[in-house]
């Protein structure tokens, strides 16, 4: 391993990424620690590596929230002819792992860790920004249960219209697939797929993947499974948002993360009702049932 970048002492590596390593590093003069991305260029195609570093230094320094990971200075080293050669992104270091590998099967625990998610792209689309590329490997928990959604390469304006397909397959929105703008439904459908397979433990059929195995390129919404079919201890009112946000027609979907953050709060309410934590006082007018609370909200 390495023992030094920049002026930096590696400590450990800690991640890969797409032509990039993520080593824990400490600062000498300082003693701090950081996280420290670093890529190099061995060809031509490697550029985009470095171009999406350099995006996700300019967008996330503009961040300053609990839930979205800091970034501190970009370095990007050239060779004498001014080919770039390798690019260095300093970050906070996170303690923690991420939610393919720290997914629980308490409903409140996940919920708590939507509602996390959903304020950290909230603030993200207060400042003009979707994320774009929202999935399990990208929300690190740390060992206080403290959310942090990472990586920030393919973060773009809210309306931007890419210039090839980018996100991941099986959570990827259908605006995404067929290079539309993206918005902050962008970021529900993302989140919605990410929840889907969090509390169901299977992935929504995208219009990326449904395309790739050959068959009809219109998902219908109805073809595949709640989560609720897929875990009967999903709430309704979890399971109806679920499948609201990764709706294949943007306007069926939440329509920003305030309208999420509600419902959510709302599962979370009935999830800790059903075990007994909640009571509901003696003169309290009667609750409506969640399924017809939901619809047209």
């Amino acid at each position: 391993m390495l023992e030094k970048l920049l002026h930096y002492e590696v400590l450990e590596r800690i991640g890969e990424g797409a032509r990039s390593t993520i080593y824990a590093v400490r600062d000498p003069g300082t003693g701090r620690n950081y996280a420290l991305k670093y890529v190099v260029r061995n060809d031509a195609k490697d550029i985009r590596f470095v171009e999406q570093m350099e995006t996700e230094f300019s967008i996330s320094k503009q961040f300053n929230h609990e839930n979205l990971r800091k970034v501190y200075d970009l370095k990007i080293n050239k060779s004498m002819l001014m080919k770039v050669t390798e690019a260095y992104l300093l970050m906070e270091l996170v303690e923690g792992r991420t939610l393919d590998v720290a997914r629980s099967n308490d409903l409140v625990r996940m919920v708590d860790v939507f509602i996390q998610v959903a304020h950290g792209l909230k603030h993200m689309h207060q400042l003009g920004f979707v994320h774009c590329d929202l999935k399990p490997i990208n929300i690190l928990l740390t060992p206080t249960s403290q959310v942090k959604i990472i990586d920030f390469g393919q973060s773009c304006k809210i309306g931007t219209v890419k210039d090839r397909i980018q996100g991941t397959p099986d959570y990827i929105a259908p605006e995404q697939v067929m290079r539309q703008p993206v918005t902050q439904q962008t970021d529900v459908f993302n989140l919605g797929a990410t929840m889907y397979w969090s509390v169901g433990g299977h992935h929504v059929p995208t219009l990326y993947t449904v395309n790739k195995k050959g068959e009809n390129s219109f998902l219908l919404d109805a073809t595949f499974k709640s989560p609720k079919d897929l875990n009967p201890a999903v709430p309704m009112a979890l399971s109806n948002l679920i499948m609201e946000a990764v709706a294949t027609r943007v306007a069926k979907r939440p329509a920003d993360m305030d309208a999420v953050l509600q419902r959510l709060e709302l599962a979370k309410h009935v999830l800790l009702k059903e075990r007994g934590q909640i009571q509901t006082p003696v003169d309290a007018p009667p609750e409506l049932d969640p399924e017809d609370s939901l619809h047209g909200f």
